[in-house]
């Protein structure tokens, strides 16, 4: 089983609901722990040189450390952002603010988005999504750096309504 396979194995368990899911092949066992702030992936092998290879699999697991940062960083921030509409990822994937690399940004910081309108794309498993706006307003904030890693349900963007 590969990392791809092992992603796409949390991502459909963060969104069926499950609170527990084992999965046990010849070789690997893996056990994924869904709560309502943090996955947790526990990926047992049978061969230890086989799992050389793989040791950047558990990416669950700095997510679940960056999570607690990340959760008190907006509490501060909740009631500055009480008003702004968060434009959240859809999917785990790799945050592009570009469609390629020659190519400008969607949106800054002050742009006006309608609803529909591309705001980023996300990379998965070789596909890019453009992720468009569910809302219209005005991009206030930019809460991921380019080409970074994003999470499912991730905060993307802040946006003023008004």
């Amino acid at each position: 089983m590969d990392i791809k396979e092992i992603q796409s194995l949390i991502k459909f368990v963060a969104k069926s609901g499950a609170n527990e899911v084992k999965l046990e092949m010849e070789d690997v066992k893996i056990t994924i722990k869904t709560g309502a702030s943090k996955t947790e992936t526990t990926i047992v092998q049978a061969n230890p040189m086989a799992a050389m290879p793989q040791m950047p699999v558990p990416a669950a697991a700095p997510a679940a450390t960056n999570d607690a940062p990340a959760a008190a960083a907006p509490t501060s921030n909740e009631e500055d952002n009480s008003n702004y509409i968060t434009v959240k990822s859809p999917i785990i994937g790799t945050f592009y603010r570009k469609p390629s690399p020659d190519k400008p940004v969607f949106v800054e910081v002050g742009s006006t988005i309608s609803a529909g309108d591309t705001v980023c794309v996300i990379e998965a498993m070789k596909l890019f999504n453009e992720i468009e706006s569910e809302v219209s307003g005005k991009i206030v904030k930019v809460l991921v750096d380019d080409a970074s890693p994003v999470e499912f349900d991730q905060p993307l963007f802040l946006v003023d309504p008004s």
